[in-house]
C-alpha cells in the first residue's frame, strides 16, 4: 500500500468517525466567515464548555463586523472579561475595522487576504478559508500536532523549524480537497477528544491499527515538546479606596499584562511586602498624598497563574471618612461606586469583586 492510500484510507476513518462522534457546536451550524472567526479566537486558549456562553454573547452584541468596528473598546473588552488573554479582544477590534477599511466591510474570502487580519495566524487562517470558502488548507493546531505526531511517530519536537514544517507538510497530505473544512474540524474533534494529550482512548481509536505511536508502544512519548516555561512572580497590591460614595480606578498602559484594562490603584513591590512595609515605600506616600485616618481591611489574598506569570496579590479595603479630602495621582481617576461593574476588568479583579 502506498502512502498516499494510506494516507487515503486514514481520512476516510477521521471523516466517517467525525460524522459519528463529532461535536455538536453553534459555530458549525454557519459558513459566516465573521462568525466562524469570532468562534476561532475565542477557543484560542479557551475552553469549549467556556468559550460557548461567551460566542452567544459576543455575536448576540455585535451580529456582524460592522457592529464590533464601530464599538468602544471598552465594551469589547468588558463583553471578554474572564476569558483573559485581553490581546485576542483588542486584535479582533482592531481586526473588524481594518475589514472595514481595507476590505469595504466584506470579510476577504482567501487565505492571504484572511491571514493579512490583525491577530490572524496560520491556524486560524485555514479554518475560515477552509470551513467558510472551501479552500484547501490543513489547520494545524495543538490538536492535529498531538495527531499526527503520534500517527506516524514523528519525534521531533514541535517547537523547532523543522519538526513543524514535518508535521504542516503531512496535514496537508491528509487534507480531503472535497471538503477540507469537514475535515478540519474532524481532526480537531479527534485531537480533542480521542488523542488527548493524557489518557488517550487508544482502545476506541479509529485509527488504532495505522497509529505508528500505538504500534511502538510510545503514545506517551510524542508528540516531542521540550520547550522549558520560565514562570515570573510579581508581586501586586491594589487598593480599593472608598471615599463618600465614590472608588477610584486607573488603566493599565503600555504593553504589559492587562493592557487598556482597569484596576484599582497598584503598588507593585519586587519581592512580598505586607502593609507596613508598603506604607513605608514612596508609591504608597504619593497614593495616599499625607492622608490620614483611613481605615484599612486587609479583604484578599489570592494566587492568580498566568502563562508565564504568577501574580501574588493583596486587595485592601481602604475607607477615607469623607471629611478628609483626597486628591489621588492623576493618572487615578473617581466614580461612583454603583458604576464599578461598567468597566472592564481583568479576571483577578474580578474574583474580588465577586466577595465584595
Amino acid at each position: 500500500m502506498t502512502e498516499k492510500d494510506n494516507n487515503s484510507i486514514i481520512t476516510s476513518l477521521l471523516l466517517k468517525w467525525y460524522g459519528e462522534k463529532g461535536r455538536d457546536l453553534p459555530w458549525r451550524e454557519t459558513t459566516d466567515p465573521y462568525k466562524i472567526w469570532i468562534s476561532e479566537i475565542i477557543l484560542q486558549q479557551t475552553r469549549v464548555v467556556q468559550g460557548r456562553d461567551y460566542y452567544f454573547r459576543f455575536i448576540g452584541r455585535f451580529p456582524n463586523v460592522e457592529s464590533l468596528a464601530v464599538a468602544e473598546e471598552d465594551e469589547v473588552l468588558k463583553l471578554w472579561q474572564g476569558l483573559g488573554y485581553y490581546t485576542r479582544a483588542r486584535n479582533v477590534h482592531a481586526a473588524a475595522k481594518q475589514v472595514m477599511t481595507t476590505f469595504n466591510g466584506i470579510f476577504p474570502s482567501t487565505y492571504p487576504d484572511i491571514i493579512s487580519l490583525r491577530g490572524v495566524g496560520e491556524y486560524t487562517a485555514a479554518a475560515i478559508a477552509s470551513i467558510a470558502f472551501n479552500e484547501p488548507y490543513a489547520v494545524v493546531d495543538g490538536n492535529v500536532f498531538r495527531v499526527i505526531s503520534r500517527l506516524f511517530g514523528i519525534a521531533l519536537s514541535i517547537h523547532t523549524s523543522e519538526g513543524k514544517k514535518i508535521i504542516r507538510e503531512m496535514a496537508q497530505s491528509l487534507l480531503d480537497p472535497q471538503d477540507p473544512g469537514k475535515y478540519n474540524q474532524a481532526v480537531m474533534d479527534f485531537g480533542a477528544l480521542v488523542c488527548t494529550p493524557a489518557q488517550p482512548r487508544c482502545i476506541d481509536c479509529v485509527l488504532q491499527d495505522y497509529c505508528t505511536a500505538l504500534a511502538e508502544n510510545r503514545v506517551g512519548e510524542l508528540p516531542v515538546n521540550d520547550r522549558k516555561i520560565f514562570i515570573r512572580n510579581r508581586y501586586f497590591h491594589y487598593f480599593h479606596i472608598q471615599h463618600n460614595d465614590n472608588t477610584f480606578l486607573q488603566k493599565r498602559n503600555g504593553s504589559d499584562i492587562w493592557k487598556n484594562l482597569f484596576e484599582f490603584p497598584l503598588i507593585e513591590t519586587p519581592t512580598p511586602f505586607d502593609f507596613t512595609e508598603l506604607e513605608k515605600t514612596e508609591p504608597f506616600r504619593e497614593l495616599f498624598n499625607g492622608t490620614s485616618s483611613l481605615s484599612v481591611d486587609h479583604r484578599l489574598t489570592i494566587k492568580h497563574q498566568l502563562t508565564h506569570q504568577t501574580i501574588h496579590t493583596h486587595f485592601y479595603r481602604i475607607i477615607i471618612p469623607g471629611e478628609i479630602p483626597y486628591n489621588p495621582p492623576k493618572e487615578i481617576f473617581k466614580i461612583e461606586n454603583e458604576q464599578l461593574p461598567d468597566y472592564p476588568v481583568s479576571r483577578l479583579t474580578h474574583k474580588y469583586l465577586e466577595i465584595i
